[in-house]
């Protein structure tokens, strides 16, 4: 069995969470730690099993998540911190965490506020030249490149590490999810254009992954626009809000760069060509792609078909390029 409890294949059950509650959670948090009340609280915005807010106290500024899902507090803060230490882009740094109780019933932490807003949400990027998008693209393969410099003897979950190879990590997680949609497809809860293309490519896993992973780097897991934090002349100013992190294939990272507008950006393209690729690379990213979406689908039971659709599109395309 893949083993670290946030690679289970199971619906995650997310805790609810309004923003009356919040407000009066975050009243608590801030007289425990400081003494004082907040004098602003807003929401900043959220996923599936996280929400974020802004709040100022009478001198500091920070940003507090609750954890909508349990058993995620002690990886989100150990990540947040490693992944903070070996990168040359700044992240957030932690504050203090909070695990749940009877006062509180979510497990949530604090963090410093980081300048700038969303890569993604600044309409300034779509219209860039090509040149200040390569010169954008450098800067964030870079950094990338930099936290894949941290390397462990074994694969796996960063809080344990214990594999000897990244396939005895990869495979049986990779098994598991397609297990798993064919249970779902099963009971007529994943649409049948998807569970064709993941049995395709299931079937000549081996092939997609026959070249050996040397190394055991350290990825952020979602990099991608929208965890990209950029001033208002889009200067990167920070990276936020790994997933999923582990000592990994570093082309595990690289599949999210096609995402949500990271294509205009040459995100992938710039990193496998200053830093190489294996031959498989762009099979391998879409496999990545696709087994990572059906698991986001597993865990939130929320099917996004603007996502979906041309994940299984680039599948398809690639396999026939194999």
């Amino acid at each position: 069995k893949t083993k670290g409890k946030f690679m289970k294949i199971e619906k995650i059950d997310a805790i609810q969470l309004s923003t009356d509650d919040a407000k009066k959670y975050i009243t608590t948090i801030i007289n425990e730690n400081y003494a004082q009340n907040p004098t602003i609280i807003k929401y900043l915005g959220g996923g599936s099993f996280g929400s974020a807010f802004y709040v100022q106290i009478s001198n500091a500024e920070m940003v507090i998540k609750f954890l909508r899902a349990k058993d995620m507090l002690e990886k989100e803060v150990f990540d947040l911190t490693l992944i903070g230490e070996n990168s040359s882009v700044k992240f957030p740094k932690v504050l203090f965490s909070r695990a749940a109780d009877d006062i509180i019933p979510l497990d949530c932490y604090a963090m410093e506020l980081v300048q700038g807003k969303s890569a993604f949400v600044n309409p300034k990027g779509w219209f860039l030249s090509k040149k200040k998008r390569i010169k954008f693209a450098d800067e964030v393969t870079t950094a990338l490149h930099n936290i894949h410099n941290k390397t462990n003897d074994k694969f796996g979950d960063t809080l344990n590490p214990e594999f000897a190879s990244w396939i005895d990590f990869y495979k049986p997680f990779a098994k598991a999810i397609y297990e798993k949609a064919e249970e779902m497809f099963k009971y007529g809860i994943l649409p049948s254009k998807v569970i064709f293309a993941m049995r395709v490519a299931w079937e000549k896993f081996d092939m997609i992954f026959a070249e050996n992973v040397t190394s055991a780097c350290l990825i952020h897991g979602d990099l991608n626009l929208a965890n990209i934090m950029v001033d208002e002349n889009f200067n990167i100013t920070s990276f936020i809000d790994p997933l999923n992190s582990m000592y990994a294939d570093t082309e595990y990272d690289l599949f999210q760069f096609d995402n949500i507008g990271g294509k205009r950006f040459y995100l992938r393209k710039t990193y496998m060509d200053k830093y190489g690729a294996s031959a498989n690379c762009n099979v391998k990213c879409a496999f990545y792609g696709l087994w990572n979406e059906v698991f986001c689908y597993i865990k939130s039971g929320t099917l996004i078909n603007t996502i979906m659709n041309p994940l299984v599109k680039n599948m398809y395309k690639q396999l026939k390029n194999l």
